[in-house]
């Protein structure tokens, strides 16, 4: 099974219709089974208009490519650079059993920019049902929304007698001891990037972008877990400008998993 994760900052790009068929052209040319991607944006809040919907606009061009068979699941979770609707999406082109979404924010209000949901669907994969999460936590130290919660919920929601992969932007480092990373791997996460037979860097951000403002190092925050042991063929960094052109302004992550 191939997977894809990117937090793909809808409509925030400069050249985005050209960063959007660099996207669209991977993902037919690598074949992913599954695509999480989180900051899915609708340009306008208050406007329906599929072409103005980053997700629907992405499997517009995934058609025009030949690739016509991804569907969509998409959840809203609060507005934001004013007027978009903000959200996280999972693409797949495996069978699609049941959805649902869920926040692990004490806020439920989508003014409030701190709220945050999280998208799952459950997959058949041969005979093999799997949970798929699409995720964007928050940070660390905020008081308002403490990490610890919003794991905490989010591993509530996480069935342990089925195999489930958590992809997405988990805003912590992993080279920090002690905070989000130790946490998510202290609640029964298998980090992908660590189980992988073959791996690069692992670095998905690069100096300042946004939520992150005071950084200058390489960080690796953006990741995919699951919740049992699996074997991992290769987990590399994609859209970094040496595997494939960048997109947005974190670079996404693509593994292989070997599954029965």
């Amino acid at each position: 099974m191939r997977l894809l994760t990117l937090n793909c900052h809808a409509w925030q790009e400069e050249n985005q219709e050209e960063k959007i068929e660099i996207l669209a052209r991977t993902i037919v040319d690598n074949d992913y089974d599954v695509i999480a991607l989180q900051e899915v944006s609708q340009k306008n809040a208050s406007d329906a208009r599929v072409d103005e919907h980053y997700g629907y606009v992405l499997l517009d061009k995934l058609k025009a490519l030949g690739r016509a068979e991804d569907e969509m699941v998409w959840t809203f979770s609060h507005y934001s650079y004013d007027t978009q609707a903000e959200g996280l999406a999972i693409l797949t082109r495996l069978p699609i059993v049941r959805t649902s979404e869920f926040f692990i924010t004490a806020s439920h209000d989508p003014a409030v920019w701190k709220t945050r949901s999280i998208v799952r669907a459950t997959v058949l994969y041969g005979k093999q049902e799997i949970d798929l999460y699409s995720c964007h936590l928050g940070w660390w130290n905020d008081l308002e929304e403490p990490y610890k919660e919003q794991v905490d919920r989010l591993m509530e929601k996480v069935d342990s007698q089925r195999l489930s992969i958590l992809l997405g932007d988990f805003n912590n480092d992993a080279g920090i001891t002690g905070e989000g990373y130790t946490y998510l791997v202290e609640k029964g996460l298998f980090d992908t990037y660590t189980l992988a037979e073959n791996k690069d860097s692992g670095v998905t951000i690069s100096g300042k972008i946004a939520g992150w403002s005071e950084n200058e190092r390489q960080l690796r925050i953006d990741f995919i877990f699951a919740n049992q042991p699996v074997r991992v063929a290769y987990s590399r960094v994609i859209f970094n400008g040496e595997n494939q052109p960048v997109v947005s302004d974190h670079f996404g992550v693509e593994v292989e998993l070997a599954t029965e």
